[in-house]
């Protein structure tokens, strides 16, 4: 059976993605040891900035500063806090938990975003949404397993980055209603670079010349995995995309496996894929509702 060319390209960009985001994790993994977190987020931002800076000014026509005016500057800033405070839990988290762990806990991000759209966007609570709920909670009853053993501090701190996650997701859609993708991803990278200038004073280390490559890496795939995340929702309905998303996690786990002797736990395996069952039905459901 052969792919049309759209859903083959949209394969290719989220293979794009999913290499991004693992090698994103095993960045963090590599510069832990001696980074602060703030450190690294303010570096990786500043870097971010001037990626997006040339950018703009090779594009075609030269570069258009228009694009990046706002009106809600306001709500950058609130999105971009909360950001910032998902990726420093995200960074924590890395160092504290197996890497497949981390990326089976992230997907409860969708659960949390999707909740608090009810609550703050008025949005409805639907079946699929209540079926993405109840998977979701269950499916971290089943990595944590609570009264069986002792849930971690990197869980925790895990469950608390998934919040911040969501929260940025749901401050990104109100957004998106008057403000175009470009000013969202560059007042992000501008302002977090501010935030992590600031933060990181205290905590400052000396930045060897080892550490730059996995800084670089960690710039660029932050960049690049939205990017082709974003061209493989273009090329295809998020539906026939979703599904590859999981496959984050065998990558992710190899990489810990291969590169940290970090041993799979099957239930962790058990609780994710039931937190994206729960998603999957949500967005199919949320299809058909669009459709109607």
């Amino acid at each position: 059976m052969q792919l049309g060319g759209n859903l083959a390209k949209a394969i290719a960009w989220m293979m794009g993605a999913l290499t991004s985001f693992a090698i994103m994790a095993v960045s963090v993994r590599e510069l832990s040891a001696d980074l602060h977190a703030f450190q690294m987020l303010f570096i990786r931002s500043a870097l971010g900035v001037l990626i997006l800076a040339a950018i703009m000014q090779l594009a075609r026509g030269g570069p258009n500063w228009a694009q990046l005016k706002t009106t809600r500057i306001w709500g950058h800033t609130l999105r971009n806090v909360i950001h910032f405070a998902g990726q420093v839990f995200w960074i924590i988290g890395i160092s504290l938990l197996p890497l497949a762990t981390v990326s089976a806990i992230e997907f409860t991000t969708p659960i949390w975003g999707a909740l608090l759209a009810v609550l703050l966007l008025g949005e409805r609570m639907n079946r699929g949404r209540w079926i993405a709920f109840a998977l979701g909670v269950a499916g971290i009853l089943a990595i944590l397993r609570p009264g069986i053993s002792v849930v971690s501090a990197g869980a925790l701190i895990m469950l608390a980055c998934t919040f911040c996650f969501g929260a940025t997701n749901a401050a990104t859609k109100w957004l998106t209603r008057s403000e175009q993708a470009l000013p969202i991803v560059f007042y992000m990278v501008l302002m977090q670079t501010g935030f992590g200038a600031l933060a990181s004073i205290p905590v400052w280390a000396p930045v060897e010349a080892a550490h730059w490559p996995w800084l670089c890496l960690l710039a660029v795939t932050g960049l690049s995995a939205h990017y082709c995340l974003t061209r493989a929702l273009a090329a295809a309905d998020a539906s026939f995309i979703m599904p590859f998303e999981f496959l984050r996690l065998p990558i992710v786990a190899t990489a810990g496996f291969v590169l940290y002797d970090e041993v799979f736990d099957p239930v962790v395996l058990i609780g994710a894929a039931m937190i994206f069952v729960g998603n999957y039905y949500s967005l199919r459901h949320e299809s058909r509702l669009a459709r109607a």
